[in-house]
């Protein structure tokens, strides 16, 4: 069994704030109703690079600086008019900086296992977190630089939500790097607001409507659960039997499913199989989906535009169904998300359904594979590995198909926080079945 190793990493200071490295514009720019629906809540990336780079912490904290230029709102902070409250809120291009810290750790990328299980090292060690919800005073981003004795670094960013998806904030780390390598201005020009395409319809909202009292005692059940860290290896050797069982049995009538469509298939249904709900009861699964091809987004934008998507069926349908039709219920709503968007109306969910949704019978599933967050290259190439992380998860969430060489040659790589405690080992156990 491998044990945690203690202070391995030494920060050189509180954070400090970076800030443009020129002067700004100065105003308030506003938010979508999609970003407002994200308020407040953070994700984090940590990006290992195994190639050595010259004082990486200052390449990239002077780099940051000049990268901010552009994208001055993210050295912002939120604020709300005299109409308090989330509707109001917007962000103040004050240019106060993004939080930064440098740190070193005494030990190899190789001896922390590349942040693969069993964890070795604490990732709270690597980051700068916020310690709950953003503040409105907070920094929108926040990112720590830790170099290791063999010469790799990591680093660690966190952000909030309301002002990018994973999309914008792999766009504004791309433009990092740029400026890393001697650019000398982002190869994407940044847009931060587009009120070109319509509002888009937001699943959270829907609950909340429906149950205002529903979120609250949501907090308050996460808050006493305990979720199990998961990092794991789909096998290839599964993903394309399952892949040509669909192929074989839609006889070409319909497009090939993908590696995210049989990954996430097969963790609902693992998930299912170890939390043993009654068979009717509902297991819905909630993936994120981004739409800027669909509602015409600008070139360059690094906002929300991302639509939850509700994928519903029962407890006995996914853990005893085939495979395969697991696989088609999630295509199914991936292709319904056109005209989702065309009727731009709240989804609609029923009191059953809403007890899912705030409980723990529901999966949120978001890749990051494919939207750039692979392609960061501060002067020492691109990284090995992409972690997406939560400080505090406040749901069963996952994130299929995460960006990780050391494992692209065995299988699609996933991390997330799937189960609590006391579901692990079951879980662990239909995971080992997949072949």
């Amino acid at each position: 069994m491998v044990s945690k190793m203690s202070s391995v990493v030494t920060r050189s200071s509180p954070p400090v704030l970076v800030v443009p490295s020129k002067p700004t514009p100065a105003g308030n720019l506003p938010l979508t109703s999609t970003d407002k629906s994200r308020l407040f809540f953070s994700f984090t990336s940590f990006h290992v690079f195994e190639r050595q780079l010259h004082e990486p912490a200052e390449t990239i904290r002077r780099a940051l600086s000049e990268a901010l230029v552009h994208y001055y709102p993210v050295a912002g902070r939120l604020a709300a008019g005299a109409n308090s409250g989330d509707q109001d809120v917007h962000i103040a291009c004050t240019g106060e900086g993004v939080a930064f810290v440098s740190a070193t750790a005494s030990c190899t990328l190789q001896e922390i296992r590349f942040l693969r299980t069993p964890l070795v090292i604490s990732m709270d060690d690597l980051v700068v977190r916020y310690g709950g919800p953003c503040e409105p005073s907070d920094p929108l981003v926040t990112m720590q630089v830790t170099e290791f004795t063999c010469g790799g670094y990591v680093v660690g960013v966190t952000w909030n939500h309301g002002i990018a998806d994973a999309f914008g904030l792999a766009q504004f780390l791309q433009a990092v790097g740029e400026m890393a390598r001697g650019l000398p201005s982002p190869s994407v020009v940044p847009v931060r607001y587009d009120d070109s395409f319509p509002d888009i319809p937001q699943l959270i909202s829907a609950m909340v409507k429906r149950s205002p009292a529903g979120l609250e005692a949501f907090n308050s059940m996460t808050m006493r659960m305990s979720f199990a860290y998961c990092d794991v290896t789909i096998p290839w050797s599964f993903i394309n039997r399952i892949k040509e069982e669909f192929r074989s049995r839609n006889g070409g009538r319909r497009a090939a499913c993908t590696s995210f469509e049989v990954v996430t298939a097969a963790i609902w249904q693992c998930r299912t199989r170890a939390i043993n709900l009654e068979p009717d009861a509902p297991t819905p699964i909630v993936f994120s989906a981004n739409v800027r091809k669909f509602v015409g987004a600008k070139d360059g934008y690094y906002g929300n535009c991302v639509i939850s998507q509700l994928v519903e069926a029962t407890s006995g349908a996914v853990a005893n169904g085939a495979i395969v039709d697991v696989v088609s219920l999630i295509k199914d709503a991936k292709e319904s998300i056109p005209g989702t968007l065309a009727e731009s109306r709240e989804p609609e969910v029923d009191d059953e359904l809403i007890d899912a949704l705030f409980g723990y019978n529901t999966l949120v599933v978001t890749t990051w594979g494919g939207i750039g967050l692979d392609k960061v290259d501060f002067g020492s190439g691109t990284p090995a590995r992409v972690v997406p992380n939560k400080e505090a998860p406040d749901a069963a969430i996952c994130f299929p198909c995460t960006p990780c060489a050391s494992s692209d040659d065995n299988g699609a790589n996933v991390v997330g926080f799937c189960v609590t405690d006391e579901h692990v080992q079951e879980f662990n156990a239909e995971l080992a079945r997949l072949r």
